[in-house]
């Protein structure tokens, strides 16, 4: 009588990065001050540059302890003062020396810059109801196009992919970053994803021409009842 084999089976198995592939951690900077029309931000190259208001010094902490216990290649932040600041509590307790990355800074807002973007949105001005109809940044006098955006975020992660080949970094960045950048990988609409939140961690697996999202707008570490103590991502 012949041997009778089982036949193959095939489980399903809990995600790994890929081989040649690199993981980024796209936090967004934690609340910053808020903005008042009578006293603009600073400028730093054209773009407003607000601290982070004393809510979004506690968020920092709190992404600190989040990651504090992830395997982290390297540290980036731009040269906006929120990222930096929101990325220092973890660079702090990591040993790492954040790299700035200035193509990762925000959206330009052209005339809407220093504070008055939030102001023309709270207002729902005219023209920021267009904008977000049409799904475009530079609705707003002078501001970047989507086109200009998505061509500088793509060459800024490929760039850091490359460099971090089979391993995880952290991106210290902004909304609108993270908004095209999921919107790139996913191929959604240009403003699908403009709302993660402040301190929020969403992450992006580059492989190749290939980008993959793992999770978006992850705020566990947020929330009164996280543990601090929470497992790794992965």
């Amino acid at each position: 009588m012949g041997v009778v084999s089982n036949p193959p089976e095939y489980r399903q198995h809990r995600f790994s990065l890929p081989e040649g592939a690199t993981e980024i951690l796209l936090v967004r900077h934690g609340e910053s001050q808020p903005a008042r029309e009578d006293r603009p931000f600073a400028l730093v190259d054209g773009q407003g540059d607000p601290p982070l208001a004393p809510f979004g010094e506690e968020q920092a902490v709190r992404v600190a302890e989040r990651l504090a216990h992830e395997k982290l290649d390297g540290i980036y932040v731009t040269n906006l003062v929120r990222t930096q600041q929101t990325a220092a509590p973890l660079a702090a307790r990591l040993g790492i020396t954040p790299v700035v990355e200035p193509a990762l800074r925000e959206v330009m807002l052209g005339e809407w810059e220093g504070g008055l973007f939030r102001i023309r949105v709270a207002e729902h001005h005219p023209v920021a109801v267009e904008m977000f109809e049409k799904e475009r940044w530079d609705v707003i006098p002078g501001a970047e196009s989507t086109e200009a955006l998505a061509d500088r975020l793509r060459e800024s992660i490929e760039r850091l992919a490359a460099r971090h080949t089979d391993r995880r970094i952290a991106v210290f960045t902004h909304g609108g970053v993270i908004g095209q950048v999921v919107s790139m990988a996913t191929g959604a609409r240009p403003f699908a994803f403009t709302d993660a939140d402040n301190a929020s961690i969403t992450q992006l697996v580059v492989w190749g021409p290939r980008w993959l999202v793992r999770r978006f707008n992850d705020t566990a570490h947020l929330d009164t009842r996280f543990t601090m103590r929470a497992e790794p991502l992965e």
